[in-house]
C-alpha cells in the first residue's frame, strides 16, 4: 500500500522479504515506486509485475522485472510495422511539436527504419506550433493522394487539435490518422461530431471489449455487489493477479523462469518477451509485446 499511513513502501518491502513473498505485482505512480519494488524483487529474486507504468525507470540488468504496459519504443516499433503493411506507398507525414518525447519517438521511427528487413518507410517530418492552424497541415499534404499523418508527440492536446484540423478537411483530403498510446484517453472525444470523417489509428496493450466470459461476469459482479462500473485498471488487475499467481503455484520458485510461458491468458493475450541490452547483450528485463491496433471510424 503506498499510501499506507503505518509503513512506508520500503518498510512494507522489507516485510515482504522477512515474510518470503515469492510474487509482487504492483500498481506504481511514480518511477520512484517502481525502482523501488524492481530492486527489492531482484533482491529477493521474485517477479515483479509492473501492471500500469509503461516505462523502464532506468532500470536494467533485472530479469525479475515485468512491464505489463508496453513501453513507447515497442508502440513506435509497432506503429512503424503496421504502416509498413497497410499504408507502404502512401503519402507519410509525422506532425510533431518541439520537445524531448518528440525526438524520442523520431529517433525510434528512424530506429526503426534502419532495422527493418523490408523497404524503409519514407517519412516526413513537420514540425507545428503550439497553436497551428489547418492551413499549416493542409500545405503538407496532396489532395490527390491517400496520406497517412502520424502524431509525432504523446502531448494529448496536440493529438486531439491535429485529429480536429484534420477532420475538418477530411472532405477534401483522404487522410488517416496514426495516433499515439495516449489516443487511448481520447477514444470518447474523438466520438464527437467534430471528428466525423476521419479514419483514426492507435495503439494499446490494454484493449478489452468486455465480450469474453470473465469480463461479463467482474461486471455483472460489480452492478449487483457495488452498483458501478468496474474500471479499467479492474480488468486489468483480476488478469494479472489470475495469470501470474496461478504460474506461481504451478512452477513455485522456477516462476522467473517460466514468466514468459503463454498459460493462463483470462481477458486477453499478453506475449511477454524478454528486453536485452544491445551493449551487453545481457537481459534487463521482460516486457508485454502484445499490442492491439483501434481503429476508429465516423466516431
Amino acid at each position: 500500500d503506498t499510501r499506507a499511513a503505518g509503513k512506508n513502501l520500503k518498510q512494507q518491502l522489507a516485510q515482504a522479504k522477512s515474510d518470503s513473498v515469492q510474487l509482487l505485482i504492483g500498481y506504481t505512480s511514480t518511477v520512484s515506486e517502481l525502482q523501488q519494488m524492481a530492486f527489492s524483487s531482484q533482491e529477493m529474486k521474485i517477479p515483479f509485475i509492473n501492471v500500469n507504468l509503461p516505462n523502464d525507470g532506468g532500470v536494467y540488468d533485472n530479469p525479475y522485472l515485468v512491464l505489463l504496459n508496453s513501453t513507447l519504443k515497442t508502440h513506435v516499433e509497432a506503429i512503424y510495422r503496421y504502416i509498413q503493411k497497410h499504408f507502404p506507398l502512401d503519402e507519410l507525414i509525422v506532425f510533431r511539436k518541439k520537445g524531448q518525447l518528440e525526438d524520442l519517438i523520431h529517433s525510434y521511427l528512424e530506429e526503426a527504419g534502419k532495422n527493418t528487413l523490408g523497404v524503409p518507410l519514407k517519412l516526413k517530418y513537420v514540425e507545428l506550433t503550439d497553436s497551428f492552424a489547418v492551413k499549416q497541415i493542409t500545405e503538407n499534404i496532396d489532395s490527390n493522394r491517400h496520406s497517412v499523418c502520424i502524431a509525432g508527440s504523446l502531448e494529448e492536446n496536440f493529438g486531439k487539435r491535429l485529429a480536429l484540423q484534420l477532420a475538418s478537411v477530411s472532405n477534401q483530403y483522404p487522410i488517416t490518422l496514426m495516433g499515439m498510446p495516449t489516443f487511448d484517453n481520447l477514444n470518447l472525444e474523438f466520438t464527437k461530431p467534430e471528428f466525423k470523417g476521419l479514419e483514426i489509428i492507435y495503439s494499446t496493450p490494454f484493449y478489452n471489449p468486455r465480450t469474453d466470459t470473465v469480463s461479463k461476469k467482474i461486471v455483472n459482479w460489480f452492478n449487483i455487489k457495488m452498483f458501478a462500473r468496474p474500471s479499467d485498471m479492474v480488468m486489468r488487475g483480476y488478469e494479472a493477479t489470475w495469470r501470474f499467481a496461478n504460474l506461481l503455484l504451478r512452477y513455485k520458485k522456477d516462476i522467473a523462469s517460466n514468466i514468459s510461458r503463454k498459460e493462463f491468458n483470462v481477458i486477453r493475450e499478453l506475449d511477454i518477451q524478454p528486453v536485452l541490452n544491445k551493449k551487453t547483450n545481457s537481459l534487463d528485463y521482460f516486457e508485454n509485446k502484445k499490442l492491439f491496433f483501434i481503429k476508429m471510424q465516423n466516431g
